[in-house]
């Protein structure tokens, strides 16, 4: 399974990159986030448990975030829960005219035998990935724009 999904926002990539790369506050500011834990790591990284919900239904996770904002990127790679393996890229491009393009893609191959690919592609993706980053991304636009008028 791949996606990706965009939003246009009218906010610098200062204001966005800083709301998108501070998980530990997500909580805070996504209503459909339920928790983000640090976690230890052995090497160092920034590694964390994270839950959200789609609608009624609560997802967990654990993931690594790189946020490497000279490249104007956040990756994720997740290391537990379904998504297990899926790679995660925010990107930041300029749009022009004042407008901040800002994309999540995602990659995830469930190793699943049979259904694997079916269930990526058709039930987890687009009705719980890319729903809750959808979320994400209205959601980090609105605050993000409304700090810089």
């Amino acid at each position: 399974m791949k996606s990706r999904i965009h939003e246009p926002m009218r906010a610098p990539f200062e204001r966005v990159f800083e709301l998108a790369s501070d998980v530990e506050r997500w909580p805070e500011i996504l209503p459909h986030y339920r928790y983000v834990r640090s976690l230890p790591d052995p090497n160092g990284e920034r590694r964390f448990a994270m839950g959200a919900r789609r609608g009624p239904v609560p997802v967990r996770w654990e993931a690594i975030q790189r946020p490497k904002p000279g490249e104007r990127t956040i990756e994720f790679m997740h290391t537990g829960g379904v998504t297990r393996g899926m790679w995660v890229a925010w990107r930041f491009e300029d749009g022009g005219a004042g407008v901040l393009d800002v994309s999540i893609e995602h990659r995830l191959e469930l190793p699943w035998p049979v259904i694997g690919r079916f269930a990526a592609e058709h039930v987890i993706g687009p009705h719980f990935i890319e729903a809750i980053a959808g979320r994400t991304l209205r959601t980090i636009r609105r605050l993000a724009e409304q700090a810089t008028r």
